[in-house]
Formats: C-alpha cells, sequence, structure tokens
C-alpha cells in the first residue's frame, strides 16, 4: 500500500500569489482599523438636500453619532420642520436656505458653518432633482437644471469646503450619485446623464484627494424607499409616470429602506470605501452592463417600449398625479416614508 503522505503535495506558494495575500490583509486590516478610528461624534457635517427624504435620514442617524449636522435646502419649511425635530432630541443643528445650484448661496453656507462650528469634517452631497418621461417630453432646460443640481452642486460645495479639508490633511466627501449614473434607464435621461456626470467627478475626486488623506465615496444606489416619489417631477403621461415610479419605488426586493440605505451609506464613509452600490437591482445593473452591455441594452430597449409614450412638455408633482392605483397598498411603503421623511409638501421649484 502506498504511504499517503507521499501523495499529498505541500500548498505551493509563489511570489505572485504571496503578494495577493499580504495586499488582501493590507486592505482588509485598512478598512478595520479606518472603521475603528473615524468616529461622527463631534464632527462638523454638512448635508445638502438634507431637510427631507434621504438627506433627513442621514441627518438622523448622524446627531444619534454625536455629530453636529447643518442641512441645507431651497425649501425653507422643510428645513424649519427638519431642525425641529432634530433639535428636540438635543441635536446640534444648524438649518440654512440654499440653492446648490448657486456658488454665491453655497459659499455663504459654508461660511455660516464655519462661524459657528468651525470648519465642515464631513460634506455629504444629496441634493437631487428627478425629472420622469420620454426624451421627447424632456426639454434643455430639463438636462440643464439636472447637471447644475448633480454635477455642478456637488462640485460647488466641494471646491468650497477641500481648502480646510486639506489643511487638516483629513476629510470625507459622499456623493450620493445613482445607479442611474452606471446604467442609464429610460424615461430618467436628465437625471442619469447628469449622475454620470456626478460619477465622473466622484471618481476623479477619489483619485486626486487621496493624498491629502481626504476619502470620496461614491453611492450608486437603486430604488429607495424615501417618500420622493411625490416630490419628483413628471412628463408626458404623468400619472401613467408617476405610477410606474411610484410603485417601483415602493416594493420591497425592487426597492430598499432609507434607513438601511442611510446605515450602508454612513458605514462607508466611517471606512472610507471608494463605492457603494446600495440593493440588489444597482448591483445587477451595475454589473450587467459591464459584463454583458449587448443583453442590457436590449432589455432596457425592450422595457422602454412598455412605458409611456406620449411626449407632451408639462410638468407635474407626484402628489398631482396620484391615481387610485398610487394610493392603493401597492405604494403604502412609500406613503408611510413621505410622512416620516418631511416629503409630504411640495418643495420649492
Amino acid at each position: 500500500m502506498a504511504d499517503w503522505r507521499k501523495d499529498r503535495q505541500a500548498p505551493r506558494f509563489t511570489p505572485g500569489t504571496l503578494a495577493a495575500a499580504g495586499i488582501g490583509a493590507a486592505l482588509g486590516l485598512r478598512k478595520a482599523l479606518l472603521r475603528i478610528r473615524y468616529s461622527f461624534n463631534g464632527r462638523t457635517v454638512l448635508i445638502t438636500g438634507g431637510s427631507r427624504g434621504l438627506g433627513l435620514v442621514l441627518a438622523r442617524r448622524l446627531v444619534k453619532a454625536g455629530a453636529r449636522v447643518a442641512l441645507c435646502g431651497r425649501d425653507e419649511a422643510s428645513l424649519e420642520r427638519a431642525r425641529e425635530e432634530l433639535e428636540r432630541g438635543g441635536a446640534q443643528v444648524l438649518a440654512l436656505p440654499c440653492d446648490v445650484r448657486d456658488p454665491v448661496q453655497v459659499e455663504a453656507t459654508v461660511s455660516a458653518v464655519h462661524e459657528r462650528w468651525g470648519a465642515v469634517d464631513v460634506l455629504i452631497n444629496n441634493a437631487g432633482v428627478i425629472q420622469v418621461g420620454p426624451l421627447e417630453s424632456m426639454t434643455v432646460e430639463d438636462f440643464q437644471d439636472a447637471m447644475d443640481t448633480h454635477l455642478w452642486g456637488a462640485l460647488y460645495t466641494t471646491l468650497a469646503v477641500l481648502p480646510e479639508m486639506k489643511q487638516r490633511g483629513e476629510g470625507r466627501i459622499v456623493n450620493i450619485a445613482s445607479v442611474g449614473g452606471r446604467l442609464s434607464v429610460p424615461h430618467l435621461m436628465p437625471y442619469s446623464a447628469s449622475k454620470f456626470a456626478l460619477v465622473g467627478l466622484s471618481d476623479g475626486l477619489r483619485a486626486e484627494l487621496r493624498q491629502d488623506g481626504i476619502f470620496v465615496t461614491t453611492v450608486c444606489p437603486g430604488l429607495m424607499r424615501t417618500g420622493s416619489p411625490r416630490n419628483a417631477r413628471f412628463k408626458g403621461q404623468n400619472e401613467a409616470e408617476y405610477a410606474w415610479f411610484a410603485v417601483g419605488d415602493s416594493l420591497p426586493g425592487l426597492s430598499v429602506s432609507a434607513e438601511r440605505a442611510a446605515r450602508l451609506i454612513l458605514d462607508a464613509c466611517r471606512r472610507g470605501d471608494a463605492e457603494l452600490l446600495v440593493g440588489l437591482a444597482a448591483k445587477l445593473g451595475a454589473v450587467g452592463r459591464v459584463l454583458a452591455p449587448e443583453l442590457t441594452a436590449a432589455l432596457l430597449a425592450w422595457t422602454n417600449r412598455r412605458l409611456p409614450q406620449s411626449s407632451g412638455q408639462d410638468s407635474h408633482t407626484g402628489a398631482d398625479s396620484e391615481t387610485p392605483l398610487t394610493r392603493s397598498w401597492l405604494t403604502e411603503l412609500s406613503r408611510r416614508a413621505a410622512e416620516r421623511n418631511n416629503e409630504m409638501d411640495v418643495p420649492l421649484h
């Protein structure tokens, strides 16, 4: 009988496998140490679009973690409600009216935060707009508005906080993009184009600012139950457009809760992750575009043919586009989220 020990082969470790293992271990240790070391307690955090939806949910988690939170947004009534809610729990909150499309207002906002608490430690670029409808219903102004908000707004705020972050050699910037910034979704053309631009900006900032101790995280969520569809803008057959958007936004499996998304986003910020995809749909969409671009394009074209095709350019909010379907149990989770997250009033436009 052969000696079983002779048939066993010792594992072979080449320089390449050892190096790969070492790099993997170092990266894992780095993430663990960053998560332990970086705390929001005592930090100053600025959240754009912070008065409602995901921004407000992030603010709630941050104040519980001991952060000083500055919220900015265009709707002063929403800002005041958000401030009152957060301060009832003893939080340090600053609510500042600001249109991030205007660099002068952005500079004034960052200066106001600095006067109250000092430099901004964490910037979360969350302000956003959504226009839903076929390309024929969109105008150049729709594209400009989306680009001004998602690209230029994020750039203005980033440039305003960067000098002091660089001076300290430390900072965190979180850019809330979208899976629409990795995969262009039909009937969301201005939104997707501008989110692609934001992803490009965010990835470039990550590469250039890491040497200054600043970690930039690009967040690409899929559908989230924030309650925001009622304040999105719908064109063409607005009631039909709102119906597919609102139902998809509300169904578990297709969407994730805003609370879960906020937890994942802040964990990624603590670790200094480069990118976060939130939700199974976002992960499948992003991977599908890279690994099977032709199939993904065909599926998106198939989806587009089943969406409403009217090209009317009149714009309506989701709240003005309700039907019996969108008031049914199918959207109950989204309606509850809207009530929790300060989305019940229509914002300024």
